[in-house]
């Protein structure tokens, strides 16, 4: 049975009030059309990271994973959506692609229509997939909730994972060429860690989606 957990209550107002918090005191903000160099995917804006964040909870062992793109997600047919964390010893793999300051041993995928997989990778790694419509999409904003079980530590606490958050053009071959975009753009940053705080029911993802996609805007301006 998946541990994927959605959610429980909060009014609107909380939500709108979380999401505008979240995204100007944590997480990355990240450039318009700032392809990685050499990308020749596409450039539909859904693949371009304009924010992006990861927090914890203490109380609840839950991560919670939330991108703004440029543009509405699913323009770009098998376009996806990568955060790679470091759970403790992460390596460099991109080094010699010339991005060695984003380190990960873990990856958090999540595709346009909601499905996904969290994955441990090397020795005793395991992978969880989820279902479509189990992260959350509106508009050009995408949040998904994963248990902290899925993502078991390799030397670090879980408050003290960090990541960064590359999208990927599924239609292109195989390899680093898929990346367009890295955000933060070769360095990874903390994830934010919370309280017990109470999270959002599923029927008020929209409400906390389009409160960060607002404010993301907004500040951008």
């Amino acid at each position: 049975m998946h541990r994927f957990h959605t959610v429980s209550r909060w009014a609107g107002t909380a939500l709108l009030a979380l999401a505008a918090s979240h995204s100007h005191a944590i997480g990355a903000s990240d450039g318009l059309a700032d392809y990685v160099p050499g990308y020749a995917g596409s450039t539909l804006g859904d693949l371009d990271v304009l924010g992006a964040y990861v927090t914890y909870n203490q109380a609840t062992d839950q991560f919670v994973f939330v991108g703004t793109m440029a543009a509405d997600i699913g323009l770009t047919p098998g376009g996806l959506y990568v955060w790679g964390l470091d759970r403790g010893g992460a390596g460099t793999p991109f080094a010699a692609n010339g991005v060695g300051g984003v380190h990960f041993n873990a990856v958090v995928i999540i595709n346009a229509d909601g499905s996904g997989r969290a994955t441990e990778l090397g020795p005793g790694g395991a992978t969880h997939s989820f279902a479509a419509g189990t992260a959350k999409v509106l508009g050009s904003t995408l949040a998904a909730q994963i248990d902290g079980s899925w993502l078991r530590s390799t030397g670090a606490a879980k408050t003290a994972y960090t990541w960064n958050l590359w999208p990927r053009d599924g239609s292109l071959p195989a390899g680093f060429g898929q990346i367009s975009d890295f955000a933060p753009d070769n360095s990874n940053l903390a994830v934010t860690v919370i309280g017990a705080a109470p999270v959002p029911e599923p029927g008020a993802w929209a409400l906390l989606l389009a409160g960060l996609g607002l404010v993301t805007l907004r500040r951008r301006r």
